[in-house]
């Protein structure tokens, strides 16, 4: 697919089927993903993938209860090592690390598409509660919660603000 297509094809999926993902896809979609852009290269971002409904069960209540986290085969929980990005200070921990996660998960958004899958990106969680979900110590912040899976049922397209409106040049 071009990836022009992939981009305009690639929407928020939350209706997915209970078929597996291959681990080599997904293998392939975390390599792919670890080659985003990071901040001075320092590759912050990692990746718990997480396949157990007991977890994802969890993770669904304290994600304002969206409990299509449940129905994805797996959830990506896209996180910041914030001592892979302490060598630019506070700044690094808290600007840099969302960026390097950022761009990581859209990457992980355009794959699914690219392989005929579905994702969502979720940043709508408690992200204390989701550290002691997964146990994470205390350098590691979670940043994004992608699941992903076959995607079922009509997929629903989403209006966009008029691009003339959002684009400035020069100034304001």
């Amino acid at each position: 697919m071009e990836l022009k297509d992939t981009i305009q094809k690639r929407h928020s999926i939350r209706k997915f089927s209970d078929k597996k993902i291959p681990a080599s896809l997904i293998n392939e979609i975390i390599e792919l993903a670890h080659l985003a852009p990071s901040a001075g290269n320092l590759q912050s971002p990692e990746f718990i993938i997480i396949d157990d409904l007991l977890q994802k069960i969890k993770l669904a209540k304290v994600s304002l209860n969206q409990m299509f986290i449940t129905e994805a085969p797996l959830n990506i929980v896209v996180c910041a090592n914030l001592k892979r990005i302490s060598a630019y200070g506070i700044r690094g921990q808290e600007l840099y690390c969302i960026q390097d996660t950022a761009a990581a998960v859209e990457h992980i958004l355009l794959l699914a598409v690219d392989n005929g899958l579905g994702a969502c990106w979720i940043g709508a969680f408690n992200e204390f509660e989701v550290s002691k979900i997964l146990e994470l110590p205390q350098h590691i912040r979670p940043v994004a919660i992608v699941p992903i899976g076959y995607p079922i049922g009509k997929i629903e397209t989403t209006s966009r603000i008029d691009v003339k409106l959002i684009t400035h040049f020069n100034k304001w």
